[in-house]
């Protein structure tokens, strides 16, 4: 029974290393999901059952009413600032154009976020219960051994990081007004009535500066649940590799042999640091197993089988990463192609009022704020996509790690499926039009300094004196 919990990798309480091996995480989503039930992105929350009838309807309906107040705060923005672009488009002022123009495109994407993830959040939420639920906090027994829990942590630190620096940066916009001690709007946007009056002042400006905060919240919202994904998965991905890779160990280990022999088997997988493979692992860190600790729960079985039960186990965890990265592309195909348009005329139009605009202090900071996280976050999404799609087909090098052909009489036909199937690389699309890697990266700036020079020359030619 003991080698059976041990083998089958499900139970929290067992522990390759004392130190080096936490305990399973039983919620790798809870600060997203916080956020996402803060921000408005739930209408269908999971109400405790031991609420009354009557006060989990009167929940409903103000969660419900949260949310249409969240997108309505998005989109009449977004709205007021298109009134004020088609205001300002007469005048010819290229500046005052740009400026009107960035907060349109930010506030309609806030609002298309918004609305996306209430729409998606279902399943959302099933698709991070499904990976709470099923995937593999450490890999299969054997000399050598990785811990999820490193994958969690990067991935969490990430999220609380990403999500300052995006509140930050919208929130110093948003209060500078007060910084400066001046009676004004931080969003200069029309508005059908007087915005400066003493009694719609502290409204509008509550109002504005509660959508500052929903751009932050929306932008990294967005971000930092794509990365996490990518994360997790990536630490799946170096499970499965080191389980590859001790197939024989496994094997050598739950059939009784001998910890002299395991340990040498043990230094032959773990090299040196000096001599060690690089790149072997994506996220995680490889550790020697405590071979002792392992030994005392384990007794005798057929070499042969234990193999294949192995294999079978590897099978199982490729399909359910491969599972788990159709559906990341199914959530994040729409997204990233609505984020990728976004991204491009955002950077162009930052940088173009960035050169041309006026050299206020306050403005700049706020200028390279905003140009610095648009600028990462493309970056997150590109390399993010381009790391999950290179190491998605390197099953088969870590295959050929372990002396698994000693033991192949039974299992050739699976070797043949598994090798064939470990050549399927994961791609996260735009729209099913673009791969996210690299390459959009560079076609992304190459298209947004495009536009940039178009409007440097739209703005050149107005400034030449008339003749």
């Amino acid at each position: 029974m003991a080698r059976r919990r041990l083998y089958d990798n499900a139970d929290v309480d067992i522990k390759y290393d004392i130190i080096l091996d936490p305990v399973r995480e039983s919620n790798l989503f809870l600060l997203l999901m916080r956020l996402q039930l803060a921000m408005g992105m739930v209408p269908t929350p999971k109400l405790p059952p031991w609420w009354p009838k009557w006060l989990r309807s009167v929940g409903a309906v103000l969660v419900r009413g949260y949310c249409s107040i969240v997108i309505f705060t998005s989109l009449h923005l977004g709205v007021l600032f298109t009134k004020t672009t088609l205001d300002v488009l007469p005048t010819g002022e290229l500046q005052a154009i740009t400026d009107a123009l960035t907060m349109t495109i930010i506030y309609f994407f806030t609002g298309y976020g918004t609305i996306y993830w209430c729409v998606r959040s279902r399943r959302l939420l099933a698709y991070m219960e499904l990976i709470n639920r099923q995937y593999r906090h450490h890999s299969l027994a054997g000399v050598t051994f990785v811990s999820n829990y490193e994958s969690y942590r990067l991935s969490r630190n990430f999220t609380a990081v990403w999500i300052l620096a995006c509140l930050l940066g919208v929130i110093t916009w948003g209060v500078s007004p007060l910084i400066l001690g001046i009676r004004t709007l931080p969003l200069l946007c029309w508005y059908p009535f007087d915005a400066l009056a003493p009694v719609t002042y502290s409204v509008v400006y509550a109002t504005q500066l509660f959508g500052q905060i929903l751009v932050g919240l929306t932008f990294g919202f967005g971000g930092s649940l794509f990365v996490t994904l990518c994360l997790l998965l990536l630490g799946q991905f170096d499970v499965l590799y080191c389980s590859l890779k001790n197939l024989e160990a496994h094997a050598r280990l739950l059939s009784g042999d001998s910890v002299k022999d395991l340990s040498l088997l043990q230094g032959e997988l773990l090299l040196e640091d000096s001599t060690r493979e690089l790149n072997q692992y994506a996220v995680l860190k490889e550790h020697p197993t405590d071979l002792l600790l392992l030994l005392s729960g384990c007794g005798k079985s057929d070499v042969d089988n234990v193999l294949l039960e192995g294999l079978k186990e590897c099978v199982r965890l490729h399909r359910f990463i491969l599972h788990c990265s159709i559906e990341l592309e199914n959530l994040f195909s729409p997204y990233c192609l609505v984020k990728s348009l976004q991204i491009t005329f955002q950077l162009c139009l930052l940088v173009f009022v960035g050169v041309s605009g006026t050299r206020e202090v306050l403005r700049i900071v706020n200028q390279l704020q905003y140009l610095g996280l648009t600028v990462f976050e493309l970056m997150m999404f590109t390399y993010c996509g381009e790391l999950l799609s290179r190491h998605s087909i390197r099953s088969g090098d870590a295959f050929w790690r372990s002396g698994w052909w000693k033991y192949a009489r039974h299992i050739r036909q699976d070797i043949l499926i598994f090798l064939v199937n470990s050549r399927r690389a994961v791609h996260v699309t735009a729209g099913k039009f673009y791969v996210m890697d690299v390459n959009r990266l560079r076609s992304v700036i190459t298209q947004a300094f495009s536009f940039l020079t178009l409007l440097q020359k739209l703005a050149a030619k107005k400034a030449e004196p008339e003749l």
